[in-house]
């Protein structure tokens, strides 16, 4: 069985053919960093542009050395995401559908995410996730394709919003992810005073808008190097995501005892540091001891065509395909997902 991917809902233009061996049959991309990043952040309307412009020839790339007779069916990013890319995307997908006689599946992008550690390592259902992007940070207990809890969320930014708003007050450029962790590891993590906001009323919830605007404070009144501001507030950040995620997995493992897995999903799951002081903060605990945090490969964390495909080819094998009718969605919860789009 071979799934072909496509992947427009944000600054990345992505087409993969993947099987179901677990095989990569082809994978193209093209990023739109370098457009994108003397603006501090992504520009829907240039993103939608770009997609335009990539789209044809990405697809050319991917079938090079591939029949497209040989799809079985065509997967898409449907939402949620920036509505002008992901029109790019579906629309293409339409087309390909139509002028190849193929089944469509609509994608919800964030069960791409969440479903990329199931083809990339032996993960079972159910399982718990951290899901942190640069729009996203929730943790969801996964119990199946299409069927997710939502633990907690944030409240306010995203961890990966955070990030890049961080990087920017301190010049840095975008993205502010992999920069802030580059500088991180040569500055001292314990020298800047920065409050850690773990919320009191809740568990599980999340908010980082204190912690970003207490950077902007120290960073106007406390002047300290770059680096040992960014060391301090990654410590804060993963200190924040730990406290969370302990306290989900001993719920999580209350009602599942014989599923002992966390997966981090998103592009911030990239982050080495914050991967592994989750690993960390569970086998401190004893009662944690047995819980395995699982993340893809580093390129496979970030936006890509691979999870659209593989989440497609989930969805396929269990009979959930679309018809052509379906609109993309730029807001689309992953815990109200339904079987299938057309539901």
């Amino acid at each position: 069985m071979n799934i072909l991917g496509i992947e427009t809902s944000c600054d990345e233009t992505a087409i993969a053919v993947v099987n179901d061996k677990k095989q990569v049959v082809s994978h193209v991309l093209a990023s739109q960093i370098e457009a994108h990043s003397k603006y501090g952040g992504v520009v829907p309307e240039l993103a939608s542009r770009n997609h335009l412009d990539a789209i044809m020839h990405l697809y050319k790339q991917a079938t090079e050395n591939f029949n497209p007779e040989d799809i079985d069916g065509i997967a898409v990013t449907a939402g949620p995401g920036l509505i002008g890319g992901l029109l790019v995307g579906v629309m293409f997908a339409k087309g390909l559908a139509l002028g190849l006689n193929k089944p469509i599946i609509a994608v919800n992008h964030l069960e791409g995410h969440a479903l990329t550690a199931r083809f990339t390592s032996e993960v079972e259902f159910p399982y718990l996730m951290l899901l942190v992007s640069g729009g996203h940070c929730q943790i969801l207990e996964v119990l199946g394709v299409g069927n997710y809890v939502m633990l907690g969320k944030t409240r306010d930014d995203s961890v990966g919003e955070a990030f890049d708003k961080v990087a920017k007050m301190l010049g840095l450029g975008y993205p502010g992810g992999p920069i802030i962790e580059k500088l991180a590891k040569i500055g001292n993590e314990n020298v800047v005073k920065l409050p850690v906001p773990i919320l009191r009323d809740t568990p599980f919830d999340f908010s980082f808008s204190g912690l970003k605007s207490a950077v902007r404070r120290h960073i106007e009144t406390e002047p300290a190097s770059t680096e040992d501001i960014c060391a301090t507030f990654q410590r804060v950040a993963a200190d924040v995501l730990c406290d969370r995620v302990l306290n989900a997995a001993k719920h999580f493992a209350k009602n599942y005892p014989n599923s002992r897995t966390v997966v981090v999903a998103g592009g911030v799951a990239a982050n080495q540091y914050i991967s592994a002081r989750l690993q960390n903060a569970l086998a401190e605990i004893e009662f944690m001891k047995g819980f395995n945090v699982v993340a893809p490969p580093i390129k496979l964390c970030t936006d890509n065509g691979i999870m659209i495909a593989w989440a497609g080819l989930e969805r396929f094998r269990l009979g959930l395909i679309d018809n052509l009718e379906f609109e993309p969605r730029s807001r689309w919860p992953l815990e109200q997902l339904k079987e299938s789009f057309n539901d």
